[in-house]
């Protein structure tokens, strides 16, 4: 029999291409660039999730289209994109 998670619930943080740095593989945008559900700064993004999902100007994107630590989340050559594209991160928590 499989275990099954008692709660789970989701955590969406928002910002902006433009708040990105670096160029190429190392572009990444730092969590002190999202906003919460709340729209309170945040400091980090949870160290702890079952999984999360990129979404680029409303697109969900595919697994290997970036990495996400607590500090950022690195998403290559996203610095060729339109600085005023919208990036949500939802983070699926246990």
């Amino acid at each position: 029999m499989a275990i099954v998670q008692s709660f789970i619930a989701s955590r969406k943080f928002v910002s902006t291409l433009s708040s990105g740095t670096g160029t190429g593989a190392a572009f990444a945008i730092a969590a002190t660039s999202f906003t919460n559900d709340t729209g309170a700064t945040i400091t980090a993004f949870p160290s702890a999730f079952a999984y999360y999902n990129l979404y680029i100007n409303g697109v969900l994107q595919t697994a290997s289209t970036s990495t996400l630590s607590t500090a950022s989340i690195t998403i290559p050559d996203g610095d060729a994109l339109d600085g005023a594209t919208p990036v949500l991160v939802e983070l699926i928590v246990t």
